[in-house]
Parts: C-alpha cells; sequence; structure tokens
C-alpha cells in the first residue's frame, strides 16, 4: 500500500519465515530485518534504513491483535497484548514524523478498551499527538468488509493534529472485484473435490445466501456461502486452510481460490505468496 502511495519503504520487521520470504520475493530492494522485534534496537533499525533520529516520514506497525480480537479468548493478561511496548520503544528511539497502528476492534471493546487507552496514554508519552478511529476498509476502494482501529499520531514539535482520511469509495461487490480473475484450473478441481468431502450441502446452487449450516448434520456445518452483491466478509487467517471451514464461494461448491482471495485483499493479481 505505501509502495503504491509513492513512499519509498526503507525496512521491514518481520519473524515469520513465510511472511519474510513473500516480502522479499515481491519487494526485492527493500531490507529486511527477519527476526524478533523484542531483539531490534533503534541504533540497529536506523541502521539498516540509513536514516538519522527524527529523519524518518511514517513508521508503521501493527502488533498483535491475538489478544484482543472477539474471535479468540481476550485474555486481559495475554504477551501478545504487550508487544505494543516494542512499538513504543521504536517510536521513542527513531522519533518519525508520523506513525500509523493497526488492530482489531476488539481493542476498544468491553474491558479491553482499558488495554487501548493505556496504549494511547503509552504513545503519547512518546512525544506525539494521537488519535485512533475505526475504518472500514470497504469504504477505502477494498472489497472486503474489514473494521480495523486506525492509530494515527504526529509528533508535536509539528504542531499538526492528527486526522484520519475520510470514506473514500462505495463498497465494492465481491462479484464485481473478480472481474477477469485468472484462476488455476487445477487449483479449481483440487478446491471443488475437496467440498465434496467436507461439504454436507446436496444442492449447493440452490442452498440460500449466507447459509451456514448444513442440513445432514455432517461436515460442513459453519460453511457460508457468500453474497457476491456485497463486500467479500473478513478474511480471517484459517480462511485460507482447506480443512477448516467458512467462506465459500456462492456459486460453486467450493473454497476460494487464491487468485480471488488477492483480489479481495486488493493485492494485485502479480503478488506472489509463499508457503
Amino acid at each position: 500500500g505505501y509502495k503504491f502511495a509513492g513512499y519509498k519503504e526503507l525496512l521491514a520487521v518481520e519473524w515469520d519465515d513465510n511472511a519474510v520470504e513473500t516480502f522479499k520475493l515481491n519487494f526485492p530492494d527493500v531490507p529486511v530485518y527477519h527476526g524478533d522485534i523484542c531483539k531490534l534496537s533503534g541504533d540497529e533499525c536506523m541502521r539498516l534504513a540509513g536514516i538519522t533520529k527524527g529523519e524518518l516520514d511514517v513508521l508503521d506497525g501493527s502488533p498483535p491483535c491475538q489478544g484482543f480480537s472477539t474471535a479468540g479468548k481476550r485474555k486481559y493478561d495475554d504477551p501478545r497484548n504487550s508487544l505494543f511496548k516494542e512499538y513504543a520503544r521504536l517510536l521513542k528511539e527513531l522519533q518519525p514524523k508520523v506513525f500509523v497502528m493497526e488492530n482489531v476492534t476488539g481493542m476498544v471493546k468491553g474491558y479491553m478498551k482499558q488495554a487501548y487507552l493505556q496504549i494511547i496514554a503509552t504513545l503519547r508519552d512518546c512525544g506525539y499527538r494521537a488519535k485512533g478511529e475505526v475504518l472500514n476498509a470497504m469504504y477505502y476502494n477494498v472489497p472486503q468488509s474489514r473494521e480495523r482501529v486506525i492509530i494515527i499520531g504526529v509528533r508535536e514539535d509539528l504542531g499538526i493534529e492528527p486526522s484520519h482520511p475520510k470514506p473514500q469509495s462505495k463498497p465494492i461487490s465481491a462479484i464485481k472485484s473478480l472481474y477477469g480473475v485468472k484462476n488455476n484450473p487445477d487449483e479449481v478441481s483440487w478446491l471443488l473435490s475437496a467440498g465434496l468431502k467436507y461439504v454436507a450441502y446436496q444442492s449447493w446452487p440452490d442452498m440460500p445466501i449466507g447459509t451456514s449450516r448444513a442440513d445432514l448434520g455432517l461436515s460442513g456445518f459453519n460453511c457460508q456461502k457468500w453474497n457476491p452483491n456485497k463486500p467479500a466478509q473478513t478474511i480471517r487467517k484459517n480462511d485460507g486452510h482447506i480443512t477448516m471451514h467458512g467462506a465459500m464461494h456462492w456459486s460453486e461448491r467450493r473454497r476460494f481460490t487464491v487468485s480471488e482471495f488477492k483480489r479481495f485483499a486488493s493485492f494485485p493479481d502479480e503478488f506472489e505468496f509463499m508457503g
């Protein structure tokens, strides 16, 4: 996204092997720190990026969301919830002009809002005016309904109040986003074959949109046929796993292909994934 917006990316920090390989494959000119952010110092970060303190325009990071997510157990003391402190540490050491932080909306719901307020206070203590808002990607040219908390901060000495972009587009339907998509025939065949095994629907084309329980009480109890005339639903990690259930095609008894998921998430068709 930053590349498309005209930014020059100076450094990526990532510990997951597949994510690192995927990033290197698609952004070969951007250096990558492959390791634990807890072990990355601000000085090393600046050395790798070729910058000095205060020179960076934007620091963007998304500390883990699993501990906050309504799809998980939402434990306040989940150790992953404290990784924002490492983000704040680098923010304080790098002193970029602006920072952006993203997380799930579960961060601002119920008792987890205390964690959100703590994060905002910590970020402000780093010398920034910080403000968070819930934005939905489907109003920003992404054909997927995906709500996330976006926190934007501006360094105090710049004297600028942080602001969030206004909606830029009407929702784009899932079927419109797939116009001209090129699927791998072998992948489609494989997904259709798998669908016969774990989806109990006898007549998939005749099942109502949004159906999520098989009549026969067999496998596929939470498969859901997506509405082609609405944006794609929020894509989760498990939607790419053939043995899981969830997102299903509206006219074919199968999971979506990688090419289709890329369209829903607004990745370019030529983007490649590893692992």
